[in-house]
């Protein structure tokens, strides 16, 4: 088992190799939440965005093609940023992406150096999150913003669930709406703007479905199926995940989003 709270050592990578693996990461609220982060964000075509946590590059691609704005995409796994290279190459956004392989609790750039930063279900997997609040803070530029989107308890979860939670999702901590205020306050930022949304599963396939195509979205939940038949990987987390079957209803009941930006003044 798992210590409370904690994914046991080999399931922490395990996570998220898979999702490099088969194509698909996720953020929730799907396109919609992009464009409310983007919203707040105030951002515009030609602006500098740096945004931590790429995953494939879905937003990614997003930012720099349908919005315009220049992109610098980082993520701790390096499977993670090919895969997101392979994206932007694939749709003619490349010229106007920087991709790093990178550690949010220690961003390698200098201070004031983009416009806005953001991320999108990144956050709650920092083993340090006031660390990287600093760090996303300390490279922005003044009057320039920082917006997360991330998974949100909309009441506080039974122990058990939260022990659950982390061990299947690499760890996750996710906080409470006032968690994440506090998170930016704490960071410095001013001019919080906040919007909480519930969890909807039909609302959030549909949003999946608009990040990727309809051939993307349908070959990487087939590669998925079929790994999870004959790869002891996929079954090893497949195991994990069915462990406790009654805590996934349990995370739907207790879990939403929320748009969380603010304002660094100075």
């Amino acid at each position: 088992m798992a210590s409370a709270g904690r994914p046991s050592p080999d399931m922490e990578p395990l996570y998220f190799e898979l999702q490099s693996d088969f194509g698909i990461t996720k953020h929730m609220g799907g396109r919609k939440a992009t464009h409310e982060l983007i919203e707040l964000c105030h951002l515009e075509a030609g602006q500098s965005v740096l945004e931590v946590g790429c995953g494939i590059g879905s937003t990614t691609r997003y930012l720099a093609g349908e919005c315009g704005l220049l992109v610098t995409a980082v993520d701790i796994s390096p499977r993670m940023v090919e895969r997101a290279r392979e994206r932007a190459k694939r749709r003619g956004v490349a010229a106007r992406v920087e991709f790093k392989v990178v550690d949010a609790q220690q961003l390698p750039f200098a201070e004031a150096s983009f416009d806005a930063v953001i991320d999108e279900s990144v956050t709650a997997f920092v083993q340090d999150k006031q660390r990287a609040l600093g760090e996303y803070v300390r490279v922005a530029k003044p009057g320039g913003y920082v917006g997360l989107n991330e998974a949100t308890w909309v009441k506080l979860p039974p122990p058990e669930l939260v022990r659950y939670t982390a061990m299947i999702m690499a760890g996750a901590d996710f906080l409470t709406a006032e968690g994440w205020q506090a998170l930016l306050e704490g960071a410095g930022l001013g001019e919080l703007s906040t919007r909480q949304h519930p969890f909807d599963a039909r609302s959030q396939y549909i949003q999946e479905l608009r990040q990727l195509d309809v051939r993307e979205y349908l070959a990487a939940w087939y590669r998925f199926l079929t790994q999870s038949a004959i790869n002891p990987a996929y079954r090893k987390f497949m195991q994990q995940v069915m462990s406790a079957p009654g805590q996934i209803f349990k995370f739907i009941k207790h879990i939403g989003y929320g748009i969380y930006v603010g304002r660094k003044l100075n």
